[in-house]
């Protein structure tokens, strides 16, 4: 027994002297600090959340900071980090962490930073976002014939292009998370569709690769698992005419982009030039983002003009059922539950939107529908997916609405950064 305890003493020494080396070798490297709170509001655990931290807060306090080279750490462990420019100005505005938040917590970070130069640290990747479009072969009645896909950041959608052209792998950008995937229909149609996965691997990789159709079949890492035709798929923007849902269809010109591609979020930026929504013609920008360890899109979108109302929506299905939406909060919900996967599996569909922003919830023959006001040009909201084979999927009605109260509570109290 004494071996035994001297052994556990010895090993914890040493655990303690490479901890200190560890720490004395960043302090080093990493001479500038700065000292954060993050404070999680509500009486539940909130794991492997992402948070965003205003570089301007971090600014306030050190006016050396450096964004380019960063450490940060709670409870004694790295924590995983990227910059994000959200307002796409084309500068990083804010700092995103991966960390666990428990019940009431209020976590004290470490921010270390270098005021000088770049040095990148490596994070396993949990969110991606591709776009791929094909090269060398040539246009024949809008059909791209022969030639080879290869991953872009930018695409301008050429005037060829049409649905089912075979000129962008899987017909548009996708995004995921460990969670889910998604995409949307970088053509006339302008309709976003999901990706079911079976693992929780990034997989848009390996999407649409050996056949134009193939993932529409179940495999390995899933499958497409949304009918959308006509109608707005899921989280799909649109202008209501006070009868139906119109897509984003008439366009004079689109420009797309991978605006972040891990490791923490994955964005796709989109601008639509002359969006003509009944008598208006606009100019729209989406941003499409989701995090690690979520099953949820954002989806900000900013308009160059005034317009009466936005919206969105879920493609009706038979066998579905709505899921009733919470009577109070700031954020309330639209959301489908039942058979109406394309692999006739359970799969849970929402939108959720500020209750301020709300004009109507409605529908049209195609679409449970949610009519929303932009306010000073400008309009936020999330759409989410859930199917029972993911990997810990949810698998009954009552686990699901559970899941949407979850998420309404933590986008009705978020994190607090001190």
């Amino acid at each position: 027994m004494r071996k035994i305890c001297c052994s556990l003493l010895l090993a914890a020494l040493l655990l303690a002297a490479c901890t200190s080396e560890v720490e004395k070798k960043l302090r080093q490297e990493y001479p500038g600090k700065v000292l954060l709170t993050i404070k999680n509001p509500l009486a539940n655990d909130r794991p492997d959340e992402v948070v965003a931290i205003p570089l301007d807060l971090i600014r306030a306090k050190a006016a050396d900071f450096n964004p380019r080279a960063v450490v940060l750490a709670a409870k004694g462990r790295e924590l995983p980090v990227q910059l994000c420019d959200d307002n796409g100005d084309g500068a990083p505005d804010h700092l995103l962490a991966n960390l666990d938040a428990g019940a009431g917590e209020r976590s004290r970070l470490i921010l270390r930073y270098a005021p000088e130069g770049v040095k990148e640290r490596i994070y396993t990747p949990r969110a991606h976002a591709e776009l791929s479009a094909k090269f060398g072969g040539e246009w024949v009645q809008r059909k791209y014939v022969s030639g080879t896909f290869h991953k872009v950041d930018f695409l301008r959608v050429p005037p060829e292009h049409t649905d089912h052209s075979e000129y962008i792998r899987y017909e548009g950008p996708g995004w995921e998370s460990d969670r889910v995937g998604f995409r949307f229909y970088l053509d006339w149609r302008n309709a976003t569709d999901i990706f079911g996965k079976r693992s929780r691997e990034l997989v848009l990789h390996r999407v649409g690769l050996e056949d134009f159709e193939n993932y529409h079949h179940m495999s390995d890492w899933g499958m497409d698992i949304l009918k959308v035709g006509p109608a707005l798929g899921i989280g799909t923007v649109a202008w209501w005419d006070g009868a139906s849902a119109n897509r984003v269809a008439v366009t004079d010109s689109i420009h797309c982009r991978v605006a972040a591609a891990g490791p923490l979020l994955a964005r796709i930026r989109t601008d639509y030039f002359g969006w003509k929504a009944g008598t208006n013609t606009l100019n729209l920008r989406s941003d499409l983002s989701i995090t690690a360890g979520s099953r949820m899109t954002r989806h900000v979108l900013r308009l160059d003009s005034a317009i009466d109302n936005l919206c969105t929506g879920l493609v009706k299905l038979p066998d579905t059922e709505v899921i009733p939406p919470p009577a109070e909060g700031e954020w309330s919900w639209l959301a489908t539950w039942g058979v109406q996967s394309l692999n006739q599996d359970r799969l849970g569909m929402a939108i959720f939107f500020r209750r301020a922003d709300l004009i109507s919830t409605t529908g049209d023959d195609l679409n449970h529908v949610v009519v929303l006001r932009p306010s000073q040009q400008k309009l936020e909201y999330y759409f989410l997916a859930a199917w029972e084979l993911e990997p810990g999927g949810i698998t009954s009605r009552e686990a699901f609405a559970a899941e949407l109260a979850a998420v309404a509570a933590r986008l009705n109290n978020p994190l607090i950064i001190e």
